[in-house]
């Protein structure tokens, strides 16, 4: 009938006309037959690329994120002064000033400043966690907001457009 298509399905898997070689019986002057390259043919590999829009940022997963990473900086804010407090104990950097604060102010009796209590490492720590929870919030806080002024500014200029490559 016509409209109907009949099925032409050979016995064994089918084979693209370049997956195997040609025949021995064609003419050496077909070109058909044998697929030659290209002398212009680019030798760099084509890359793709796309253009898109980040029209909306989540403020639920952008506060996520930046919770966890406010609280990684705040870990490593904490080492690093802990670090840095042993550092400069051991170097006798806090020794060295409150003796030029002492003889500066003429305090070397007892009831003078003693830097070396003020400066001690359980009040630094206690100090920098304090500094580092503050911190936790506000990052949090300002990316969450920033997220919220993203989508309204989104809305009428219609977002960030990148241009993703594939490398290959």
């Amino acid at each position: 009938m016509p409209g109907e298509r009949q099925s032409q399905q050979q016995a064994g898997p089918y084979h693209p006309p370049q997956a195997y070689p040609a025949q021995a019986g064609t003419a050496a002057g077909q070109t058909g037959a044998v697929r030659r390259p290209r002398t212009g043919a680019r030798t760099t590999p084509r890359v793709r690329k796309a253009r898109l829009r980040v029209s909306k940022a989540d403020p639920w997963s952008v506060m996520k994120v930046s919770f966890l990473l406010s609280i990684a900086l705040g870990i490593c804010t904490i080492v690093a002064s802990a670090v840095l407090w042993m550092v400069m104990d051991a170097m006798g950097v806090f020794s060295t000033v409150g003796g030029t604060i002492a003889e500066a102010t003429g305090s070397n009796e007892s009831n003078g400043f003693d830097l070396q209590s003020f400066l001690s490492l359980p009040n630094v720590l206690m100090f920098t966690t304090i500094i580092a929870v503050i911190d936790v919030v506000l990052a949090t806080a300002l990316a969450t907001l920033g997220a919220f002024i993203y989508n309204l500014s989104a809305g009428f200029v219609g977002g960030v457009e990148l241009t993703l490559a594939e490398d290959e």
